[in-house]
């Protein structure tokens, strides 16, 4: 895993300006790396009554979780009445996954048409006898080369899918369901089977500039960076103007060294959306680095603003402070960094210093030099900070009571 110069340092996923949608509380395509009885049981069941058919549809249903209680507790009366009022037992079957979901599978229908009017009649159905919206993800067999053992598990990722939009929003399985599936694969931090979640939906979308991107992301924080270069070029090319690509883009070479490559395209990246929090911090960052100060005291402004709750823009413009000798300013700056963090051993050892310089709180600036290095106990600039502050306490100490023993 690369370590990265602060956690709010990080590949970018989704744009500052993405749209607002909630994720599940719950996610059911978990189900298929952690499957319950009853996932496990219709998982059997639809690979032995599927097993022959040449089209069947596969839909995962909800009803909205806020429902009242008595609602919950006849769910499941509902969903096996409504089902069988809809289709016969030789026409599908179905199961139980939970009190609020159920999966059901059916066949025996001669056309597209036909097949939504079921699917709908069964929402119907359902939705009256229960008074309560249902969120529904479906996919209908074949699809493209997937399997039919993946079938119950398409349709769990797509009612993830449809869980974004809430209540009465129905998903067909797609790319995008498994932009969605292998990010949650990637929040566990399994990387390795959300680059396969990944890899699987570009046959269905090889245009979708968030898969593109998800992939390279995986690939970048796997630091298989030539990898991860190659899908944000892809996704680059579909769209030059897509701005976390072109993040992600600087953030590579920024990790390969190239800083006046990386700041090319952070610059451009600031020009296409100045109010995403992570490009601000970056390109801050990168200046500072590069000790253009005056450049980066704005980018830094403009991430505190952007996201007050960053230490990591303290930090740095404590770090600039003190290179410009200005200790009481880089003190505040620090302050502020070890308020919202106070587990950072930079801001810390940074404080430390600058309290130091100042000769004030001198037992206080120990206190945080120890901390910073207890943190990161092989950094030899904080063991070097340390000695400093003892040597400083020292002086000052032995000074006082060298005044003292000649006023007596």
């Amino acid at each position: 895993m690369l370590k990265f110069i602060a956690k709010e340092i990080q590949f970018l996923k989704t744009t500052g300006d993405a749209p607002d949608r909630n994720p599940p509380e719950v996610y059911y395509s978990d189900l298929l790396t952690q499957p319950s009885k009853e996932f496990k049981i219709f998982s059997r069941r639809i690979a032995d009554a599927c097993a022959s058919q040449q089209t069947f549809t596969t839909a995962a249903i909800q009803i909205d979780p806020a429902a009242p209680e008595e609602t919950i507790n006849k769910s499941n009366e509902v969903f096996h009445a409504c089902f069988h009022s809809v289709l016969d037992e030789n026409r599908g079957i179905w199961e139980c996954l939970d009190p609020f979901t159920a999966i059901f599978v059916f066949w025996d229908y001669k056309t597209a048409d036909q097949r939504k009017k079921l699917l709908d009649l069964l929402n119907e159905k359902i939705s009256q006898a229960l008074n309560t919206k249902l969120i529904m993800g479906t996919i209908a067999f074949p699809f493209h080369d997937f399997p039919v053992e993946e079938m119950a598990g398409c349709a769990l990722k797509a009612l993830d899918h449809a869980a974004f939009f809430g209540p009465g929003h129905t998903v067909e399985f797609d790319g995008l369901s498994l932009n969605i599936s292998g990010d949650r694969l990637f929040q566990l931090n399994n990387i390795d089977a959300a680059i396969t979640e990944y890899e699987k939906g570009l046959p269905i979308a090889p245009a979708d500039i968030n898969l593109l991107n998800s992939l390279g992301v995986a690939f970048g924080v796997d630091a298989c960076l030539d990898k991860a270069m190659e899908f944000f070029e892809k996704a680059r090319n579909i769209n030059p103007e897509e701005v976390m690509v072109i993040h992600n883009i600087g953030l590579i070479h920024r990790i390969n060294g190239k800083n006046d490559s990386a700041l090319a395209y952070l610059k451009k990246a600031h020009t296409i959306n100045p109010n995403i929090f992570e490009i601000e911090l970056l390109l801050g960052h990168l200046l500072f680095k590069e000790k253009e100060f005056d450049l980066a005291m704005p980018h830094l402004d403009a991430a505190i603003q952007l996201k007050p709750e960053s230490g990591t823009a303290f930090r740095v413009k404590g770090q600039i402070f003190l290179e410009r000798e200005d200790a009481a300013s880089a003190a505040a700056q620090f302050n502020q960094a070890v308020k919202c963090n106070p587990n950072d051993p930079q801001a810390l050892s940074g404080y430390a210093r600058a309290m130091a310089l100042q000769k004030k709180n001198l037992s206080i600036a120990l206190s945080f030099a120890k901390k910073s290095l207890d943190l990161d106990p092989e950094n030899k600039q904080y063991k070097q900070n340390l000695e400093k502050i003892q040597n400083i306490r020292d002086q000052v100490e032995e000074t006082s009571l060298n005044s003292a023993i000649k006023s007596a």
